[in-house]
């Protein structure tokens, strides 16, 4: 065959695209398995590309490696919602148009429902609204436990159970992770109170640190996949959580398999040496309010930036911890920054707001409903007052990093109104003046909540108005306000804040048809409970709040959600507090700004100490009531023994007796007879939720394993469940046990 110049070209061209694509980058190649992409990134960065991409560039951003078509990482908080853009290195407002999201319902909401499904949901939702916005890691979900309700960030939190609270996390996070967006879960351990969070060493046994505080962690990561992890801010074992070898590299990475990354809380990293060999993966939010470090690089001088760099160049450390952290970071970035087949996301979408609305519906609680005063409804010459400033007040706007900038948020009197048109006349009185400020970081309300009249004047008013209603609904509780449900500091009393008690009293003797709203993610006193005929726990909704107190109060959904935390009567008969300051908020050392809070409890947490106790709730862990009725059956079992190597299988019946449609949350409990080492009354080892109709009857199973029995076991570092008679409760509630059986491990 004769050559032409043509065909020598075409040869030439074809020759240069064989070698292109011979050298093109394996780890750009989406078919092929991400551990050989990972190592070929890895083998072709330098040591400064390494260590560009384990450490920030801006508030929210982390470095790619464009010379090798390694993209930037973007975060964002959560766990709410996505929160709307800052300036480059400001917490500032970046004077976006378009970054409003759908406000969820806070996390002790979504708890509330006890249904998987519902997590799912919420995951997928938010990780869609991430997803549009760009962002490839959200900061959340936050699965620390409920040890105290003066915990100002319980609100992000999902419960005192562990069980629970890994069955609702592990689901969130495989729910955003669908998207192509990255959980980052949150805060990797022990973070249990705000108050000095930073400069607070907790003290705890093996037994508490792994049968109640890292359950939840560990299902994250080992169920839900978790890509992600956030280290906390506060100290365990006198070294930072942001650096911690016992959690990070022997518990997480080491135990659990781990292979994400571990990412600093903002600001949460304090040594570079530290920093390298105690398992920090990704460092965020060092020197970045200003530069006012006076370099002009702040970013490089982050911990595992050039310090990092100096102490390899010098010979002080070699690459292993470093190949190491850009591996883990890589791996990341594959799976979310990376993924081009995750598509584009939606945001504020109908669908969106239908989401966060079922999820508020489920997860409202009906906590008393003396004489059947709720549902409201059927007259339509029915006249009925508001009281409260909760009723009003905006709440996707402050409480720290979960503020939101939402599209739309239905007040709770918004959607009471819109609920009760042709039915009922609604009025409004005050009661009570709290926070009248309504800005975050630059997003603001607009709301104009001043008055200035006296809580006399204000209760004078609503009593009177009380007395010519023929239902008064009180909407109060907390707020997101500094010293609340909020960020960065604790609450000082378990009482309501504002006079709150005055006004709900005042209006008890007016008005026999009162119903309680609190709006809260905290539990709080109420020592009027008894003389109240109906009370709502409503938590912070979000976008859909006033449209799902609404659904509730007139019986558009039956309630079906309890609580994923217990309600005691007073402060001191909680556990954390039984033990004076040292058990909380701490004890100051001599000489250092460092506090020690030792958990003395141990794995007396939440209705374990109450129930071990036998200190009466107010309302118990998984209270919660219904429109309708429901009985249980009889629990059996499909054996009456088990080996270590076996199950057994537990059955229990459960029956809509009433007349509407609802749901039940059947709750299984497991006890040790005669324990050798101390364990709790009872724990719960499962939870089925349970749609009825009228009349219908369902049979709800449970498998239960050695695991579901077993303790463990500090010295031997293992679980243990030893040969013996335990015994299954089945209920409603931790206090409302329907039917037992025993059987027995051999």
């Amino acid at each position: 065959m004769k050559h032409t110049k043509a065909s020598a070209l075409v040869l030439a061209i074809a020759v240069s695209l064989m070698a292109a694509a011979k050298d093109k980058p394996l780890y750009l190649d989406t078919t092929k398995p991400l551990e050989e992409r990972v190592e070929d990134a890895l083998s072709r960065m330098t040591t400064a590309d390494k260590i560009k991409i384990i450490h920030a560039q801006s508030k929210f951003c982390s470095s790619g490696v464009p010379s090798l078509g390694i993209p930037e990482l973007w975060t964002t908080d959560g766990p709410h919602g996505i929160r709307p853009e800052v300036k480059w290195d400001e917490w500032h407002q970046a004077g976006w148009t378009n970054d409003s999201c759908v406000a969820f319902p806070a996390l002790t909401c979504l708890a509330a429902t006890w249904n998987p499904e519902m997590a799912h949901l919420y995951g997928v939702s938010i990780g869609e609204e991430a997803r549009f916005r760009g962002k490839d890691v959200l900061l959340g979900p936050g699965c620390n436990i409920y040890r105290t309700p003066l915990n100002g960030r319980n609100f992000e939190y999902l419960g005192e159970d562990p069980y629970l609270a890994g069955e609702m996390v592990s689901e969130y996070v495989r729910g955003v992770q669908e998207n192509g967006v990255a959980a980052c879960v949150k805060h990797y351990a022990l973070n249990n109170n705000e108050h000095w969070r930073s400069n607070t060493n907790v003290i705890v046994d093996d037994r508490a640190l792994y049968e109640i505080y890292l359950p939840a962690f560990k299902a994250a990561v080992q169920k839900g996949g978790a890509w992600a992890i956030m280290g906390a801010y506060n100290l365990y074992d006198n070294q930072h959580l942001c650096h911690n070898d016992r959690l990070l590299n022997k518990i997480l990475k080491g135990e659990w398999g781990f292979d994400g990354a571990v990412i600093s809380d903002w600001g949460g990293v304090h040594d570079t040496r530290e920093a390298i060999t105690n398992g920090m993966d990704l460092e965020f939010g060092t020197w970045t309010d200003g530069l006012h470090e006076g370099a002009s690089n702040a970013y490089d001088s982050y911990y595992l930036a050039l310090p990092y760099l100096e102490l390899i160049n010098k010979g002080e450390f070699g690459t292993d911890e470093l190949d190491d952290k850009a591996r883990r970071v890589l791996r990341l970035m594959m799976r979310t920054a990376m993924d081009s087949s995750k598509g584009l996301g939606e945001m504020c979408s109908p669908a969106h707001y239908e989401a966060a609305r079922r999820i508020g519906d489920e997860g409202i609680v009906l906590l008393r409903n003396e004489g059947g005063i709720l549902p409201l409804g059927g007259d339509k010459s029915m006249k009925i007052l508001v009281v409260g400033e909760n009723a009003l007040k905006k709440m996707t706007v402050g409480g720290g990093s979960s503020s939101l900038k939402a599209q739309r948020e239905i007040s709770p009197i918004d959607g009471l109104r819109a609920a009760a048109e042709g039915m009922a006349t609604i009025d409004f009185a005050r009661g009570y003046v709290g926070d009248i400020t309504g800005s975050y970081n630059g997003v603001v309300t607009g709301q104009n909540l001043e008055d200035n009249r006296s809580p006399r004047e204000l209760i004078d008013e609503a009593v009177a108005k009380a007395a010519d209603a023929d239902c008064v609904i009180f909407i109060g509780g907390l707020n997101k306000s500094d010293g609340q449900d909020a960020e960065g500091c604790d609450r000082t009393t378990y009482a309501l804040p504002y006079g709150q008690d005055d006004v709900i009293t005042a209006l008890a003797k007016a008005n026999p048809n009162l119903v309680v709203v609190n709006i809260s993610g905290n539990a709080v006193a109420m020592p009027w409970a008894d003389k109240v005929p109906a009370i709502v726990q409503a938590w912070f909704i979000g976008s859909e709040a006033g449209n799902a107190i609404a659904d509730v109060i007139f019986g558009k959904v039956n309630p079906s959600g309890k609580l994923p935390f217990s309600f005691p009567v007073k402060l001191e008969d909680v556990g954390a507090h039984s033990f004076g300051t040292e058990g909380y908020p701490g004890i100051k050392r001599d000489g250092v700004d460092l506090w020690d809070i030792n958990y003395k409890e141990g794995v007396l947490v939440g209705y374990r100490w109450l129930d071990t106790k036998k200190i009466k709730p107010r309302f118990a862990f998984g209270h919660g009531l219904s429109y309708t009725d429901f009985k249980l059956g009889k629990l059996t079992a499909d054996r009456t023994e088990m080996d270590a190597d076996g199950n057994i299988t537990l059955s229990i019946d459960v029956t809509n007796t009433g007349s509407r449609p609802g749901a039940e949350v059947v709750q299984l409990y497991i006890s040790e007879n005669k324990p050798v080492v101390l364990r709790p009354a009872k724990e719960l080892k499962g939870f089925r939720k349970v749609a009825l109709q009228p009349g219908e009857t369902k049979t709800v199973t449970f498998t239960i394993t050695k695991e579901a029995l077993s303790y463990f076991d500090a010295d031997a570092h293992r679980w243990v469940a030893k040969p013996g008679q335990f015994t299954a409760h089945a209920g409603t509630a931790s206090d409302d046990i329907r039917s037992s059986l025993r059987f027995k491990l051999r």
